[in-house]
């Protein structure tokens, strides 16, 4: 019998975007999955599993159940978005530290926390729901253009659009409900006033109700009208972390967070922070593991060890930057070309990654057709000791590594 604490995961998403998430739980604790899919790569790191459909949530709780009865489950812990509630509610169930399913909720729906940041002072965007394009076009007569469109509870900027002018509307209506319409949790739309300046996320940890800021990333986007996000730096002396960390904290209170790994997104407005949305789990695109290579700080380390009612350990133990890139073509079509400049890789160590996630002769569609699912051909992370440095090495990786698309006819 080991002597390691057991927390069960919940839908541990894919090996390319979340494998090290996985792994660095799997270094201190023996972990069992609820999974919706036979495991395969996540073999080395798990003691036990349960098939279950993860989107039925009666199902995912019974099969929590199951497991809870084999094994003596230290917490329970998700990084995938779409599972945050199910999660909290069988946590919840089982007796186990968590959110309440009523926070998490909040933080799944960008109307509700809206309403909480407006309540408690955090300072965010108008924001109006809209449920037909005539709404849709009073909203934006209120707020005034430009406006966003976007989905009520949905993730990855999916459905997320820009409108500048009166006829753009109807389009761009189109586009946010159809992104809305593939939510389980509110297929609503949202119209809100658009916050023009450069986008950060402020990754978060919260314990027993005290929020620490571990870093702040800097948001690489994609053409507007859309909100692509093509890359991310985080810098261990970033000097805008003091800035935003108050206005982040206090979004984390508002929505009823205290225990959990958060990603706080805002953009800066004439330079002060506005908020956009607290997720309440680890942030994607690898974020948590560019937090590591700048810090040293291991999220998903600290995630298991808050599920599980334990004190995470936030020093950091290195200062330095990193950054990663996705990998797009220039226009849609079919995937002819992936190439990486061998001899370059090969004598750059800094070039720490670079992820193929598209197979030759794959479709990569851009939006409006597609979206970060279907754009992306991969991505590649560096590393180096500031922003500057990092954002240089990216750009000169960047002139080593080729995509290259036919237009299907």
């Amino acid at each position: 019998m080991s002597a390691r604490p057991l927390v069960l995961v919940v839908s541990p998403g894919d090996e390319t975007y979340r494998g090290y998430c996985l792994e660095q739980v799997a270094a201190a604790y023996d972990v069992v999955l609820l999974t919706g899919t036979e495991p395969s790569w996540e073999k080395p790191f798990i003691v036990d599993h349960t098939v279950v459909d993860l989107s039925d949530p009666a199902a995912l709780l019974a099969a929590g159940r199951a497991l809870a009865e084999r094994h003596d489950l230290a917490g329970v812990v998700t990084w995938d978005e779409w599972h945050l509630v199910p999660t909290a509610r069988l946590a919840r169930t089982l007796g186990l530290p968590s959110p309440s399913v009523e926070v998490m909720r909040a933080c799944r729906n960008k109307a509700t926390a809206r309403t909480l940041f407006a309540r408690h002072g955090v300072p965010s965007a108008a924001s109006m729901r809209a449920r037909t394009l005539l709404e849709a076009g009073l909203a934006t007569m209120t707020l005034g253009l430009p406006a966003v469109i976007k989905p009520a509870a949905f993730a990855g900027s999916i459905g997320v659009i820009r409108v500048d002018e009166p006829e753009e509307l109807p389009a761009a209506f189109a586009f946010a409900w159809a992104g809305a319409s593939r939510s389980r949790e509110d297929t609503g739309v949202l119209v809100e006033e658009y916050l023009d300046g450069p986008e950060v996320s402020v990754e978060c940890v919260t314990h027993r109700g005290v929020t620490t800021e571990v870093a702040v990333t800097r948001k690489r986007l994609g053409p507007a009208p859309y909100f692509d996000e093509t890359g991310h730096t985080v810098d261990a002396a970033d000097p805008l972390l003091p800035q935003v960390a108050p206005v982040a904290a206090a979004a984390v209170k508002a929505v009823g967070i205290t225990d959990g790994v958060q990603h706080v997104e805002l953009r800066l407005v004439d330079g002060r922070p506005r908020l956009i949305e607290v997720n309440a789990r680890i942030g994607g695109d690898m974020i948590g593991h560019l937090v590591r290579l700048a810090t040293g700080i291991n999220l998903p380390r600290a995630a298991a060890d808050i599920a599980c009612g334990r004190a995470p350990d936030l020093t950091p133990t290195r200062s330095a930057a990193a950054g990663i890139r996705m990998l797009y073509p220039d226009a849609s079509g079919t995937l002819t070309a992936r190439h990486v400049n061998e001899p370059f890789a090969a004598h750059t160590p800094w070039l720490r990654q670079v992820q193929w996630i598209r197979e030759i002769g794959d479709q990569l569609v851009l939006p409006p057709g597609g979206d970060l699912f279907t754009a992306r051909a991969g991505f590649y992370i560096v590393t180096g000791r500031t922003t500057s440095e990092v954002t240089e090495r990216l750009d000169l990786a960047a002139d080593e590594i080729t995509v290259t698309t036919r237009a299907d006819r």
